[in-house]
């Protein structure tokens, strides 16, 4: 057999071969990622160890509670929720927020993602309102500085202002307990 020959049949075998060799490199990854013990359902955030982006959205028309203004998150762990009275989880997640809500050791805020002002205030109203302060993002556009991927989410802000934490997806009473009210805990025993 002539060097010629050799050369586009090796070719040819590295062309057969190569996504073969792409699949098992995917598969090792995924495996080790599995085998890793990690939460793979958990969603990084690039802004934790950041300050909480600046932001002053509006109240809540007809709430009586004054809007969402990062400034006041100064010197003391707040806990901000996205929320919106369309998104089911919302729905499911807010006896947990209520709950959480009798613990006055730190202050519970709202950002309320895309929704009608009438249909968050019949959404607290009929379900109960856990917070302080309600912002009402209308466009989207302050959720997209705080990098919410969609609703619900959870931030906690240590008394520093900076993003010590974020949950995605709705509480549930063993996430709570579990995952938020250490980071809350941890967030209150940091120093200003």
């Amino acid at each position: 057999m002539s060097m010629e020959t050799e050369t586009p049949a090796r070719g040819r075998r590295l062309i057969v071969l190569l996504p073969l060799l792409v699949f098992l490199g995917l598969a090792g990854l995924f495996l080790s990622q599995l085998l890793s013990g990690r939460d793979i359902s958990e969603v990084p955030s690039a802004l934790i160890g950041l300050p909480a982006p600046r932001t002053n959205l509006p109240p809540l028309e007809g709430s009586n509670l004054p809007g969402l203004d990062s400034s006041k998150f100064a010197g003391r762990v707040t806990l901000v929720n996205v929320f919106a009275s369309w998104c089911a989880p919302c729905r499911e997640e807010h006896p947990v927020l209520l709950a959480l809500s009798r613990d006055k050791r730190f202050v519970m805020a709202a950002l309320n993602y895309k929704d009608r002002p009438e249909n968050a205030r019949r959404f607290l109203g009929d379900l109960g309102n856990p917070f302080q302060a309600v912002g009402v993002d209308e466009a989207g556009r302050t959720a997209i500085d705080w990098g919410v991927y969609g609703v619900p989410e959870t931030f906690v802000i240590g008394k520093d202002g900076k993003i010590a934490y974020k949950h995605v997806g709705p509480l549930t009473p063993e996430t709570a307990q579990t995952l938020l009210l250490p980071q809350i805990d941890k967030a209150l025993a940091a120093p200003n």
